[in-house]
């Protein structure tokens, strides 16, 4: 087996926390963990999304106010998001903000703008943002992978927020959905004007990335993992084409896994499918080659328990194959802390599925959490 064919076989953790072609077995994951309602069902013309339990991802409220708003980072990289704020909202006053990331290699018209818009309708200023390298936000090469500048987003998003007139600055939380989650968390480690933390689905994509899901992967698969994006480095530095990986798949066949069905039904459907403006479909949701690697020093776990006494809230689903990180941050976070389990709900279940999405057990952590003292 050459190498390419070993990458291939062995990586288990894309961008999204989506996972390749692999066996559930294997991944330690047994299908019927997996909620069989994210199943697409094929027709004549393409495959029928699952829209059951109030599937909503591009759910417009008539009771917020939307604005496009874009502001610099610490690199001086424009992040571009999408500004909710309440109707009749009182700007002479200031408010409590609520900063939601998108999925990991997703942008924020896939879930980010939906959980932004139902916390807008519980009165919160929202700001959901597109990471930098991903949707309308500045970086080059896209779909790059960079923790730090990731994390870094949130804290420029917060240096936004707080310099509205209508926002309390002392009053800023953030919602981080998949990986957004460890990255929100990530932020919070380093910036204490981050008040409250919730994080919904999430996925520690440095454990994903070096482990695999359940520890699945072995040390030496994930030395091959870098080789493999090591001798990419000598292709591109040369002029040689930009490689992808992971990402969510084109196709579905018999042997696709119950994961990479759950995220078909999401990313390569009507239910949730988006291509920005300059993408193409081929390239939506695959991170680079090369940088995705980048995943393996990242750490979003280590000292969490210093963010203390800031409260955090851990929202999974019962039979989410993610479940195991929501579990992993919440023993190690100090208090307040809380693990919370959506009924009957899987992984992607809670990107868009309103009806089993918990508004509002999220609405009462940051109405108390972020109140004025």
């Amino acid at each position: 087996m050459n190498k390419k064919s070993i990458f291939t076989s062995v990586i288990t953790v894309i961008a999204l926390g989506l996972l390749l072609s692999l066996g559930t077995s294997r991944m330690g994951v047994d299908a019927a963990s997996t909620n069989r309602n994210d199943v697409p069902t094929k027709t004549d013309d393409g495959y029928k999304p699952d829209m059951s339990n109030g599937a909503d991802n591009f759910y417009k409220s008539k009771k917020v106010n939307k604005k496009k708003v874009t502001f610099n980072n610490q690199y001086n990289m424009k992040v571009a998001g999408n500004l909710f704020t309440p109707k009749g909202l009182k700007k002479k006053t200031k408010n409590p903000a609520i900063i939601v990331g998108h999925p990991m290699g997703a942008v924020k018209e896939q879930s980010a703008n939906l959980y932004a818009q139902k916390m807008a309708e519980k009165g919160f200023v929202t700001l959901s943002l597109d990471l930098s390298f991903w949707g309308e936000s500045e970086g080059q090469p896209r779909n790059a992978v960079s923790p730090d500048i990731y994390a870094e987003d949130f804290s420029a998003a917060v240096d936004f927020l707080g310099t509205r007139p209508f926002v309390d600055r002392d009053r800023i939380g953030v919602l981080g959905i998949c990986g957004s989650g460890s990255f929100a968390i990530s932020a919070a480690k380093i910036d204490p004007r981050i008040k409250a933390i919730a994080t919904v689905s999430m996925y520690d994509m440095g454990a994903a990335n070096r482990n695999g899901l359940n520890h699945s992967q072995t040390l030496e698969q994930r030395k091959k993992i870098l080789e493999e994006a090591a001798e990419q480095r000598y292709v591109e530095f040369t002029g040689g084409k930009t490689k992808y990986t992971s990402g969510t798949v084109h196709e579905l066949t018999e042997n696709s896994t119950a994961i990479e069905r759950e995220f078909y039904d999401f990313y390569r459907t009507p239910r949730g499918e988006f291509t920005p403006k300059g993408s193409s479909p081929e390239l939506t949701t695959h991170p680079t080659l090369t940088s995705n690697v980048k995943f393996i020093n990242f750490y979003p776990f280590e000292d969490i328990e210093t963010i203390s006494p800031r409260p955090m809230l851990f929202v999974t689903g019962e039979n989410a194959h993610s479940r195991e990180f929501s579990e992993d941050a919440y023993k190690l976070a100090g208090e307040p802390k809380e693990l919370y389990l959506v009924p009957g709900a899987g992984h992607v279940d809670l990107y868009d599925r309103v009806n089993l999405i918990p508004f509002d057990k999220l609405g009462a952590f940051f109405k108390e959490n972020l109140k004025k003292k």
